[in-house]
């Protein structure tokens, strides 16, 4: 489904929705949500006012209740589970896959969490809190601890009765895993490999030991970069000494995909990937509030910067008129060198070795575009106000504006992630401090010089 239909079809939920709630009409509104996925279900009620979110949640099947709980962010799960009583919650949760339950933990009352762990049997608890013990946004936390493991020196025909045996197979398995008799990992042999070979075959004839086990401590964002480089579908997780501990899925890996990119996405403005849409106002005042500050403060940088020259463009009012394009052509410049820097990033591909390199190339690229933007610009401020010195100065002003541009989108990112930080962590905010102030300082400082001396 491609991304207009999608966002057609929920406008029409929506009004749909909308309508059957302004007439107090709950059966209708019944029959639409249970005719939804769990996140489709999510996406609506992210979309919905508290109000009339609070009326629809509470006509979600109650076999649904823990899937949706699952694809909505946290500060929507956190209204959604405030709704919901004790033994509600403990029954929706404990519906769950073991990772999403480990998912939804750390958003849990403690409570809830004992509860449920006391309502599984042993074996699901301890694989639930060997799964906790791992630290959020690693491997460990994110895989299922439910795999299917075979031996080496058995044969196809003794795992297809094992298997028949068995009844039913975890989501997503598309590879049995072959482990040692110490539950060291060894390899994988795929389900269509089991069923096209004769029975006698050996499972070692068939293993593919290809596949390098992912380490129980890697982050999620390289576990989704080691699924998209090998296409897989799966992954066995193991632990420092190779013991095969559970699995990650391509299901949870495009969750990952999606957090990251929406994460890049809002956190260039300061913004929470996972802030209620129509949450409360005190909530979302606090959290944007540092960054407003943070730009008021380099706001106050470029003014103060503009009013030293406030004798120049008094003698010089085009220069007024003039300042914004400087300015703003030069902060465009940056933001998308910026884009780059910060997909580099987050994608390995930008490191110390081929920083100056980079640096390089995009500082020629600057002064090409800074040139050939200065001409045009230069020409059209010789047309508008018959000033051809007006038209060198901000033919040199826009080109040192664009190389500093240049230079910042790639060192800001870099500086931010060597103290520690989020590259896209409101990047763009001291971007455009720096575009701006030294912008009017290029452009009134050459003025001042070349023509009011």
């Amino acid at each position: 489904m491609s991304d207009t239909t999608r966002h057609d079809r929920t406008a029409q939920q929506l009004r749909l929705l909308s309508d059957a709630l302004d007439s107090g009409r709950l059966g209708p509104i019944r029959r639409l949500v249970n005719t939804l996925s769990p996140a489709e279900i999510g996406n609506l009620l992210e979309s919905l006012p508290a109000s009339k979110r609070s009326v629809v949640w509470g006509l979600v099947d109650a076999e649904d209740d823990g899937e949706v709980l699952v694809h909505v962010g946290d500060d929507v799960r956190e209204s959604l589970i405030a709704e919901m009583d004790p033994d509600e919650l403990v029954a929706a949760i404990g519906e769950l896959d073991l990772d999403d339950i480990a998912d939804l933990a750390d958003d849990l009352p403690g409570q809830v969490i004992e509860e449920v762990l006391k309502s599984m049997d042993r074996e699901n608890r301890e694989r639930l809190e060997q799964v906790l013990a791992f630290p959020e946004g690693s491997a460990g936390r994110l895989m299922n601890p439910d795999v299917v493991t075979v031996r080496a020196d058995t044969t196809v025909d003794v795992v297809l009765r094992y298997l028949r045996l068995r009844g039913d197979l975890p989501e997503h398995m598309d590879h049995l895993f072959v482990v040692s008799r110490r539950h060291q990992y060894l390899g994988r042999v795929s389900l269509g490999m089991l069923v096209t070979h004769d029975p006698a075959t050996p499972i070692n004839e068939l293993m593919d030991d290809e596949q390098s086990p992912i380490p129980a401590t890697m982050s999620e964002r390289e576990v989704a970069n080691q699924f998209s480089d090998h296409d897989w579908v799966s992954a066995p997780v193991v632990d420092e000494n190779n013991i095969l501990l559970g699995r990650i899925t391509i299901d949870d890996v495009v969750d990952i995909i999606r957090e990251h990119a929406e994460h890049h996405a809002l956190s260039a403005a300061g913004v929470d990937e996972d802030e209620d849409l129509f949450g409360s106002v005190g909530r979302a005042m606090r959290r944007r509030l540092v960054w407003l500050f943070v730009n008021l403060c380099t706001a106050f940088v470029a003014s103060s910067v503009v009013g030293r020259f406030e004798g120049t463009i008094d003698k010089l009012v085009a220069l007024a008129v003039l300042m914004p394009i400087v300015a703003g052509l030069g902060g465009n410049a940056g933001t998308q060198v910026m884009a780059l820097m910060i997909r580099g990033l987050a994608l390995g591909q930008v490191g110390a070795s081929n920083l100056y390199t980079l640096l390089w190339k995009e500082l020629r690229v600057a002064l090409f575009n800074g040139l050939l933007m200065g001409a045009v610009l230069g020409l059209i401020v010789l047309a508008w106000f018959q000033n051809i010195g007006l038209s060198i100065v901000i033919f040199a002003a826009l080109t040192c504006n664009l190389l500093l541009a240049a230079s910042a989108g790639v060192l800001i990112p870099m500086t931010v992630r060597r103290f520690g930080f989020e590259p896209a962590l409101a990047s763009g905010i001291f971007l455009t401090a720096i575009t701006d102030s030294m912008g009017f300082f290029t452009f009134l400082g050459l003025a001042t010089l070349l023509l009011l001396n």
